[in-house]
């Protein structure tokens, strides 16, 4: 429908909820929002029936999702993933590799293009996340260590050559390289990240100064307070805190993060830094069992047991399994955190972080129409995306 008008709601802002509230949606962006029933003829009328109205949910960091990886190299893995996450409130995401070969990836970024083309159902693709492989390999976590090396200018050089759809990429900063190799990506206006690294809070400084200004999976597969000669240094974790000028990104599954950090990484840097990720892999949505992390012929082979996935000796988590509903439900339930800066986090914050703010994020006239209808325990009733109703129980 070209017009759709959605009444009876709880519109949820940055800032406040507007009780008994209206949103019109006209070719796909919102015209206007007011309180009281909108009665004027014409185009799709949705009775919200007093459930939460919410800007999309904006995931920057995900593998997968419904059976399927991107590093499958499929529009099938990329449409099948963006089609469950649709279904739990998330209308944008960034597809996320793993550390692979430099041909499999370039692989991918064709195959990238050809599922944006075609996604017409799941949750819009906003770019591509690369994760790896200039990583710490003591810090490798669940990345595969065949293909964790130094950062190599020919070589990224080469593959940002080979795609405009880089939005972020991930690496440990302290590695030999790392500070060009951030300059390189900034040329290109892709976010430096930090992932997967031993630096000590000097070299984060260094790294900030260099454009590195996001921290990737906050607390997974990065250093804490350390000690060298004898001598404690702070590390990323600390420079987390204390560098406001860094934001970070959480796995608010219950499991990776326990519910007191979940706390303290709200009370000490807010809605505003902090944005909430999945980092889901291919079981999210499965159910328990084996599965596997990467692609179908050269992933790792993980066991999803208590709402989390696992390498096989258990020695280290593997992804989560979550949906973006599930980070916003924990954020209340576990962490106390009000439904407004819980949205805010799955929403505008991470639209802040990828430079989108200006059109998505936030529900006000000329924004993007990505919103998602909820009731008060954050089950989803409706998605809508770009306009278009891709899911409705409602």
């Amino acid at each position: 429908m070209d017009k759709i008008i959605i009444n009876n709601g709880r519109i949820i802002t940055p800032f406040r909820i507007i009780e008994h509230a209206h949103v019109i949606v006209e070719n796909g962006m919102i015209t206007r929002i007011g309180t009281g029933p909108f009665k004027e003829n014409g185009g799709m009328v949705i009775d919200a029936q007093n459930h939460f109205v919410a800007p999309g949910f904006i995931d920057l960091h995900l593998h997968g999702g419904g059976g399927h990886d991107f590093m499958d190299n499929t529009v099938e893995a990329f449409l099948g993933a963006a089609t469950l996450h649709a279904l739990h409130g998330t209308t944008a995401m960034v597809p996320t590799t793993l550390t692979s070969e430099t041909k499999d990836l370039i692989e991918l970024f064709s195959i990238y293009r050809q599922a944006k083309t075609e996604n017409i159902s799941g949750s819009q693709f906003l770019g591509l996340h690369i994760e790896g492989p200039y990583f710490a390999m003591n810090q490798k976590g669940a990345q595969d260590p065949r293909y964790i090396r130094l950062p190599d200018k020919k070589e990224y050089n080469h593959i940002l050559s080979q795609s405009n759809d880089i939005l972020r990429w991930s690496a440990a900063p302290e590695l030999e390289g790392a500070m060009e190799f951030a300059r390189a990506l900034i040329s290109k206006g892709i976010l430096p990240c930090i992932a997967h690294s031993d630096a000590t809070s000097e070299e984060v400084t260094i790294a900030l100064e260099h454009g590195y200004t996001h921290l990737t999976h906050f607390y997974s597969a990065m250093s804490g307070v350390m000690r060298r000669d004898a001598y404690r240094y702070a590390g990323i974790i600390e420079s987390g805190y204390l560098l406001d000028q860094l934001t970070l990104e959480i796995i608010a599954d219950g499991s990776h993060l326990p519910a007191d950090l979940l706390r303290l990484i709200y009370k000490l840097k807010g809605p505003s830094k902090t944005a909430l990720i999945t980092d889901s892999m291919r079981a999210a949505g499965m159910g328990p069992g084996e599965s596997i992390l990467g692609s179908l012929h050269d992933g790792i082979r993980v066991i999803v047991e208590d709402g989390v996935a696992k390498l096989p000796d258990r020695s280290s988590f593997a992804g989560s399994v979550a949906t973006a509903d599930l980070l916003v439900r924990n954020m209340i339930n576990l962490a106390g955190v009000p439904l407004v800066h819980a949205i805010q986090m799955m929403t505008s914050t991470p639209a802040q972080i990828c430079k989108i703010d200006h059109r998505k994020g936030r529900l006000c006239p000329g924004m993007d129409a990505d919103m998602v209808i909820f009731d008060e325990d954050i089950n989803i009733q409706s998605t809508i995306i770009n306009g278009r109703i891709v899911f409705s129980r409602i």
